[in-house]
C-alpha cells in the first residue's frame, strides 16, 4: 500500500512548481520515518500521512473541498483498517500553518508529521522554496513599503499581500517555536539559526552594507 501510494503521489505532483512536489513529499517522508523512530510512532501511519498531506492542499486544487474529495477517492481504494484511516485524516486535516490558527496535533504520529512538514520549512531548502513560492504566487522579493501581517486570520495568509521577505517573518521564523518533539526541536534550533543570519544578511546587503 506505500508503495502503491508512493507511485500515485509522484505522478500526481510530479512538475508541481509552488515548492510542493514529489521532491518536497520524498522529504517529508524521509524525515517522518526519522521522526518516528525516536519517538516510538506508528511508522505506517505516519508514513501514509506523510505521503498524502498536500494531496488536498488547497494551494494545489480548485477549493478545499475538491482537495479532499481527491484524497478521499484515493483511500477509498485502498484497504485500510479504518480507524487508521481516521487517523491519517485528521493528521492531514489538521497539519497546515493556517496562518498559526490550526489547534495543535492530538496524537504523537501527528505531531512527528507535522514536525516533519514544518522541518521542510525551515533551513537551507526552506529559503529556496519560499522565493519559489513567491514567484508562483506573483509576490515580489521584498518591498520595504508592504508591512509585515501579524495575527491574520487564514483568509488573510491565504490571501493579503506579502513579499517572500515578509513570509520569514510571517511564518517561517516562527516555526522553531511550534515543534512538537523532543527528536525535531534539535534539528529545528539549527536550521533556524541558518535561515536567521540568511535574513538578516538579506537586509544588510539591501541596506548597502
Amino acid at each position: 500500500m506505500l508503495d502503491k501510494t508512493e507511485a500515485f503521489v509522484r505522478t500526481e505532483l510530479s512538475g508541481e512548481t509552488s515548492g510542493h512536489d514529489w521532491w518536497h513529499i520524498h522529504r517529508v517522508v524521509q524525515m517522518t520515518r526519522r521522526l518516528a523512530a525516536a519517538e516510538q510512532a506508528d511508522l505506517f501511519v505516519c508514513t501514509m500521512a506523510a505521503l498524502l498531506h498536500d494531496i488536498p492542499d488547497e494551494k494545489l486544487n480548485v477549493s478545499k473541498e475538491a482537495g479532499m474529495e481527491r484524497l478521499n477517492y484515493w483511500l477509498d481504494e485502498q484497504p485500510l483498517e479504518q480507524q487508521d484511516r481516521e487517523h491519517i485524516l485528521e493528521i492531514i486535516g489538521n497539519m497546515s500553518y493556517n496562518g498559526g490558527n490550526n489547534p495543535p496535533m492530538r496524537t504523537i504520529e501527528g505531531q512527528v508529521v507535522q514536525d516533519a512538514d514544518r522541518l521542510d520549512a525551515i533551513g537551507a531548502i526552506a529559503i529556496a522554496r519560499c522565493f519559489v513560492y513567491a514567484g508562483h504566487v506573483g509576490d515580489l522579493m521584498y518591498d520595504p513599503e508592504v508591512p509585515v501581517r501579524e495575527n491574520m486570520t487564514a483568509e488573510e495568509y491565504r490571501n493579503g499581500q506579502s513579499t517572500a521577505i515578509n513570509h520569514f517573518h510571517e511564518k517561517l521564523l516562527k516555526l522553531k517555536d511550534r515543534i512538537n518533539t523532543p527528536a525535531a526541536r534539535e534539528i529545528a534550533e539549527e536550521r533556524h539559526q541558518y535561515m536567521q543570519d540568511y535574513v538578516d544578511r538579506f537586509y544588510r546587503e539591501w541596506n548597502g552594507i
